[in-house]
């Protein structure tokens, strides 16, 4: 991030590692059921991939929360330091 621009959320490195996790954590899960689905299985158990999401998903929102958080008062200190 530039020094002399507006920061984005986007940006953020704790936003982009939390989305990232959210993404690697639920998405072989959401596969796995999806694949059922489309298989016809009405009963899926997949363990592996939802241990996975267990795991993954808060710490990932809270990486999320984190980032959004620390972007906000990043935006707040740039807009004191332009008045």
């Amino acid at each position: 991030m530039s020094m002399g621009s507006e920061p984005r959320f986007l940006q953020s490195r704790w936003i982009r590692l939390g989305v990232a996790g959210l993404v690697l954590g639920t998405g072989p899960l959401l596969l796995a059921v999806a694949i059922s689905y489309l298989m016809g299985d009405r009963n899926p158990n997949p363990v592996g991939p939802g241990i996975l999401a267990l795991l993954t998903f808060w710490p990932s929102i809270l990486l999320v929360l984190i980032g959004v958080i620390v972007t906000i008062f990043r935006k707040i200190r740039f807009a004191r330091s332009n008045d």
